[in-house]
C-alpha cells in the first residue's frame, strides 16, 4: 500500500468515526439549549461481589472524544485512555459507590438508584437535564430522559459508563490483592466458574453480596 493509499484509508476511517460520534450526539443536540447536560450510568449490578457504582459526567457542548462508546464495547486499555481524556475534558464528573451490605439491605435496584443520586449530587456543576441509561432515577429533582441502550446512543452516557467502569475495575483489582483466590482481577466480582468454585472452597469474603450467593456457600 502506498503512502497516499494509507493516508486515504486513515482519512476514511476518521470520517466514519466522526459520523458515528455525530449520531451519538442526537440527544445532546436535542437538549443543547437546556443548559448543562449530564450523562448517568451504572456498572456492577450483576456481580456476586463488590460495590455497584454510578458515574455522572457533564461534557462541554463542543467536546469531541474520538472512540467514545459503551464501556462494554471497549478494551480495558482503551477504557483507561478514554477515562483520562474524559476526566481532562469534562466540565464535571463524579463516581459514587454503594457497597455489598447496603445492596443486601435495600436490593440491587434501589442501591443502583442510590449510587446514581449520589453521583449526581457529587458534581461540582448542577445539571439542568440528565440523560440516563435505561432507567428513571426516582427522588431526583432534575428533569431526566431515560434512553434504552443509552451508553451506545449518547456521548454523555457513554462517558459516564467509562468513568464508572474504570473506577470499579480499579477497586476490584485492589480487592483481588486483599482476597486472593477468587479471581477478582479477572472476573471483577462476576460469577464465573472460577469464582463459584472459590466460593465453595473458600467461603464468602466481606465484599460478597450475601443476597447474590445463595447456593454457592455453606452457611
Amino acid at each position: 500500500m502506498t503512502a497516499e493509499e494509507k493516508e486515504a484509508k486513515a482519512r476514511a476511517k476518521l470520517q466514519k468515526e466522526l459520523e458515528r460520534l455525530s449520531a451519538m450526539k442526537e440527544y445532546e443536540r436535542k437538549y443543547k439549549n437546556a443548559g448543562y447536560i449530564c450523562g448517568v450510568d451504572e456498572v456492577g449490578r450483576g456481580p456476586f461481589a463488590g460495590p455497584v457504582m454510578a458515574g455522572a459526567v457533564i461534557l462541554p457542548g463542543d467536546c469531541e472524544i474520538l472512540y467514545l462508546n459503551d464501556s462494554k464495547k471497549l478494551s480495558p486499555k482503551k477504557r483507561e485512555l478514554l477515562y483520562e481524556e474524559i476526566c481532562e475534558k469534562a466540565l464535571a464528573f463524579s463516581v459514587a459507590s454503594v457497597g455489598p451490605e447496603r445492596i443486601d439491605e435495600i436490593n440491587i435496584l434501589q442501591a443502583t438508584f442510590e449510587a446514581m443520586r449520589e453521583a449526581v449530587a457529587g458534581l461540582k456543576v448542577r445539571p439542568d437535564i440528565i440523560l440516563v441509561d435505561a432507567v428513571h432515577i426516582p427522588d431526583l429533582d432534575i428533569p431526566q430522559e431515560s434512553i434504552i441502550k443509552g451508553d451506545a446512543k449518547s456521548v454523555s452516557i457513554a462517558a459516564a459508563s467509562i468513568v464508572a467502569k474504570v473506577t470499579r475495575d480499579r477497586a476490584m483489582q485492589e480487592y483481588a490483592a486483599l482476597y486472593p483466590g477468587y479471581g477478582f482481577e479477572r472476573n471483577m466480582g462476576y460469577g464465573t466458574a472460577e469464582h463459584r468454585e472459590a466460593l465453595k472452597t473458600l467461603g464468602a469474603t466481606p465484599i460478597h453480596r450475601k443476597s447474590f450467593i445463595h447456593g454457592y456457600i455453606t452457611e
